[in-house]
């Protein structure tokens, strides 16, 4: 299925699941990623701000958990550009004020900008993923822009509440895949294995 119909239909259901089952599945996603992971050797950990009408994974608990048990890492988050059509990644701390931009996605206030080459690793939101580890996001390519510009070595991870689809028929080169996906019930390695 291409992307275009995929993300109708991903869309509906991401937004048909409950608050509870949001959370539930969040904490599950979250749980997974701290067995998953060493965060012993991440410095900067940049993650998403779930967009609240779009239901999305609410990576809050990760984040939360990070600023407790690994007060090494610092955490930053993005923000959109809609004139120029990227993304930067500004710190983001347990005191950063947030206000929502046109797109209602919240952002700091602030504009203490990381360079995306100092990123280790990368929570990327998506509708949907296949187990070549591309994406279907909301269409305005922010993310692939900015991955692009990432090292090679920055880890890759997007979190779904779907199990991963066998094959988004019109990928292409412009794609960025994604090192692994964490659903509730498991994290997937880019190329189908099951890393747990």
């Amino acid at each position: 299925m291409k992307k275009s119909e995929l993300r109708q239909i991903y869309l509906s259901r991401q937004k048909a699941i409950s608050q509870e089952d949001r959370f539930a599945k969040s904490e599950a996603i979250a749980e997974l990623f701290f067995r998953t992971f060493d965060l012993s050797g991440v410095k900067y950990l940049h993650s998403f701000i779930p967009i609240i009408k779009f239901n999305e994974v609410d990576t809050r608990i990760i984040v939360a958990r990070v600023w407790r048990d690994h007060p090494h890492i610092q955490t930053v988050v993005p923000r959109v550009d809609l004139k120029t059509n990227e993304m930067t990644s500004l710190k983001f701390g347990p005191e950063t004020e947030l206000v929502q931009s046109t797109w209602e996605i919240d952002e700091p206030i602030h504009n203490e900008v990381v360079a995306d080459t100092g990123i280790d690793m990368v929570l990327t939101p998506g509708l949907c993923f296949d187990n070549a580890g591309h994406r279907v996001g909301y269409g305005k390519g922010f993310y692939d822009r900015f991955l692009k510009r990432c090292r090679p070595d920055c880890v890759k991870i997007g979190l779904s509440f779907f199990e991963p689809l066998d094959k988004i028929d019109d990928s292409h080169d412009g794609d960025v895949a994604l090192d692994f996906v964490i659903t509730p019930n498991s994290t997937h390695k880019s190329g189908g294995t099951t890393a747990l």
